[in-house]
């Protein structure tokens, strides 16, 4: 298996990880209310990744910003998977309501 093999199936990983990291006060993880933009892996070594995630909020003011990022960065460190996390967080995009998966949109009753 090649570096790029290995650094595909952790960018997939992490996706599933970032699933179980929800929004307080929504109730729904971060993933399927679209706020994650990407994941990028760096510097494979010893099966652990520098992990860097481009992420957003529902609102540019969210007074949850740091629990959101504190909570990502803790989901991905206790994976064992990654030598270093990162959260950036961005506002263009900005998100919208349809940037929510159908599975987001039946958590919240919206299908």
């Amino acid at each position: 298996m090649t570096e790029n093999d290995n650094s595909t199936a952790a960018v997939e990983y992490f996706w599933d990880v970032l699933k179980t990291v929800y929004d307080p006060e929504i109730g729904v993880n971060i993933v399927d209310l679209g706020m994650v933009y990407a994941i990028d892996v760096e510097n494979y070594r010893r099966n652990k990744f520098d992990v860097n995630i481009e992420m957003t909020l529902t609102s540019p003011g969210c007074p949850l910003a740091d629990v959101i990022a504190e909570n990502v960065k803790s989901a991905i460190r206790d994976t064992g998977k990654c030598l270093k996390v990162d959260v950036n967080f961005v506002f263009d995009p900005p998100w919208n309501a349809d940037m929510i998966t159908a599975e987001g949109k039946m958590q919240l009753g919206l299908l």
